[in-house]
């Protein structure tokens, strides 16, 4: 997905984000569009882009805010999605049938 836009610093941080979210979980699909919007939000925030939101320009930049705005009293850390991806990853059996708090457990027994 690296645009022909994108300087080679832009590509190492395209692959670099991509390989964290797949690391953590995500699937490839949802890490490719994580880190491409990373990219493009971080290029107009720098003046890159020829055309920038007012979001992307005078909001706190990604990697500053972290988790800051997720706003929800869920349980922090890692989505079932991510941890049923990871138990994939280390062959548990068992995890279609598995709730997140199991999926936690055996992916941590694994590891």
């Amino acid at each position: 997905m690296p645009q022909q836009a994108w300087s080679s610093k832009r590509e190492r941080q395209y692959e670099h984000i991509k390989e964290s979210a797949k690391d953590q979980g995500a699937s490839t699909k949802r890490a490719k569009e994580l880190a491409a919007r990373t990219v493009n939000k971080e290029r107009a925030r720098t003046g890159e882009a020829r055309t920038s939101s007012r979001s992307s320009t005078r909001d706190t930049s990604s990697s500053r805010r972290g988790g800051l705005r997720s706003g929800t009293r869920r349980s922090k850390g890692q989505t079932k999605e991510q941890l049923y991806n990871q138990a994939k990853r280390l062959n548990v059996k068992g995890r279609s049938r598995m709730n997140k708090q199991q999926l936690l457990a055996a992916v941590n027994r694994k590891k």
